[in-house]
């Protein structure tokens, strides 16, 4: 079953960001594949019999790129990105590798399709790899703090001069209405 993150995970240039995935079945992985199509080669990361294969990594990831587990214990294959780069914004795709059955094959297995969105320093938006939020759900960012205090101090501040105004009001009709004894009224 693949699981694709329907929101960004959101990174600034020079962070490090974890791409998580996550097998069903640890017992029988052979090793990990993370990719992103739109690279030649393709491989960000890949790990055959718990050893990296770099003659097929792409370039740019080199020394910037190791698994969470690295035994996948678990079946945990999140991959930690180093130093993220603005070319590092794309699509990457976690792929298991499992031994086989008795022919001893090899089966692929598509996992995780996630999207990372680089941003730069100093604006927000999306996921961060800590599986907070900086727009939309879980830990808010502070452009989001300030406006709703903002809004919150508006209607605090509208609840205020509504109540004196009310009281004010209130008082005066009272006064109004207020009718001294007979003994005490002018003549």
């Amino acid at each position: 079953m693949t699981l694709f993150y329907p929101k960004p995970i959101t990174a600034k240039p020079g962070d490090n960001v974890i791409l998580p995935c996550q097998a069903q079945n640890s017992n029988n992985l052979a090793g990990v594949e993370w990719s992103r199509r739109d690279l030649e080669p393709e491989y960000v990361l890949l790990l055959r019999d718990g050893h990296i294969v770099p003659e097929d990594q792409q370039p740019s990831f080199k020394d910037r790129v190791e698994l969470q587990d690295q035994q996948m214990k678990n079946g945990d294959v999140s991959l930690i990105l180093e130093k993220v780069t603005a070319a590092d914004d794309g699509t990457y795709e976690c792929r298991i590798l499992t031994h086989g059955g008795e022919r001893r094959k090899r089966a692929v297995e598509t996992i995780s399709v996630i999207n990372l969105h680089v941003v730069p320093a100093g604006q927000t938006g999306g996921h961060t790899e800590d599986g907070g939020k900086e727009d939309g759900g879980g830990k808010i960012g502070s452009v989001e703090s300030a406006a709703i205090l903002s809004v919150f101090a508006v209607f605090l501040v509208a609840a205020v001069v509504g109540f004196v105004i009310y009281r004010k009001h209130k008082q005066q009709k009272i006064q109004e209405s207020y009718q001294p004894p007979p003994e005490q009224q002018p003549v």
